[in-house]
């Protein structure tokens, strides 16, 4: 039996994993559960999973958690980041979902691999950041690292049984969002509704709008460098609107291998909570006579219009802390378009000018733990002044 300790349970991700649980209750035991805001549902989860141990954000938090508990519910209650630390690293915890958005989840993760414990990762920011510190580590410690991002859980299963050193190319598909076909004048006009309406998924408010801007392809694009071990110029965007084929692997005498199916998150969970076995299926049974699937197109990114995803190419050639400060810029510019502080074409204004003020400050190649989270501050700080 796996035991978890789910990092942003009550999340998108967060949520779906634990409707594996449910599904396969034999297979699982949830261990620990950690959460940000929404302690009404994180009081449903403990009710119904029992885990030993949760974090919430604040104290206020866990006043609140306590009150909505009922009597007699027998578990620890901590907070903030040394509590998400404290979860993700207990003991009895065998596998650590990473599902927690932004930069946060890094603490835990690293934490957790120190201690021996397997990450099912869709944080994808954890390797963005942190991956030239999460990588050796995972080979230090002989852990498994199972992607959960659908792109790169449908390029990790291509990639099952084929030789060593037999990928040439990683092409990775992109609905292309709402406003693929758009002009950059366009993009000046649109609205926050019009961003979080996805044309394809289902996903939380940080990741909609990365979808929509195309930084989450650009994010996507450094963690799959690391995660496959090939440079980013290895890695070529396919703007694919059906979301049928998730990602495909170009071998190195000219073979093209895909992993087709319906968009749902339930699966790549399910496979990385099951890895090396596979197990009953729990999504709908894929036709490829439905309207969704009876037409397959594909089509370049328009990186004149999304400039975003030239920016993480860049910064993941130059690598070093630059993909740090660009993520970091990233989300704090989007909480600001969320909130309605910020609009839309600001997002790639932002993210470009603290790119550039950090390489002219000097980028660190071969960064510590601590100097990734010290950039990360700094961005933060540079993102948030007032744009010229």
């Amino acid at each position: 039996m796996k035991k978890l300790c789910i990092l942003g349970s009550t999340g998108s991700i967060g949520t779906q994993t634990l409707k594996i649980v449910r599904n396969f209750p034999s297979e699982f035991s949830v261990v620990a559960l950690t959460c940000g805001g929404n302690v009404a549902l994180l009081a449903k989860q403990i009710v119904e999973f029992s885990p030993k141990v949760v974090s919430v954000s604040s104290e206020d938090k866990r006043r609140e958690l306590v009150e909505l508990l009922p009597v007699g519910q027998n578990v620890e209650i901590l907070t903030g980041d040394e509590g998400n630390i404290a979860c993700s690293t207990l003991p009895d915890v065998t596998c650590v979902v990473a599902a927690m958005v932004g930069m946060r989840g890094l603490p835990s993760v690293v934490q957790a691999i120190r201690c021996g414990k397997d990450i099912a990762l869709a944080n994808k920011e954890t390797l963005v950041s942190g991956g030239s510190v999460v990588m050796p580590l995972v080979k230090e410690h002989q852990v498994a690292l199972l992607p959960v991002d659908s792109e790169h859980s449908a390029i990790w299963q291509c990639l099952w049984g084929q030789p060593q050193g037999s990928l040439s190319r990683i092409l990775l598909t992109a609905s292309g969002g709402p406003f693929r076909g758009f002009s950059r004048e366009m993009l000046e006009k649109v609205t926050l509704e019009q961003a979080l309406n996805h044309p394809t998924w289902k996903m939380g408010g940080k990741i909609t709008i990365d979808s929509a801007s195309m930084m989450n392809k650009g994010l996507e694009i450094i963690e799959a460098s690391w995660l496959f071990g090939v440079p980013v110029d290895q890695i070529e965007v396919v703007i694919h609107p059906q979301s049928i084929i998730h990602s495909m692997i170009e071998l190195s005498d000219g073979s093209v291998l895909g992993q087709m199916g319906f968009p749902n998150m339930m699966l790549p969970i399910q496979i990385a909570l099951f890895y090396p076995e596979r197990q009953k299926r729990v999504v709908e049974c894929f036709s490829p006579f439905t309207a969704k699937s009876s037409e397959l197109t594909f089509e370049p990114c328009d990186r004149n219009v999304f400039r975003l995803v030239d920016m993480a190419y860049h910064a993941g050639r130059v690598g070093g802390t630059l993909p740090v400060a660009m993520n970091a810029a990233n989300e704090i510019v989007v909480a600001d378009f969320l909130s309605g502080k910020a609009r839309f074409v600001d997002i790639e204004h932002t993210v470009e000018r603290v790119m550039n003020q950090h390489e002219k400050e000097g980028v660190i190649a071969k960064p510590s733990l601590d100097d990734i989270f010290e950039v990360d501050r700094w961005a933060r700080k540079m993102a948030t002044l007032k744009k010229e």
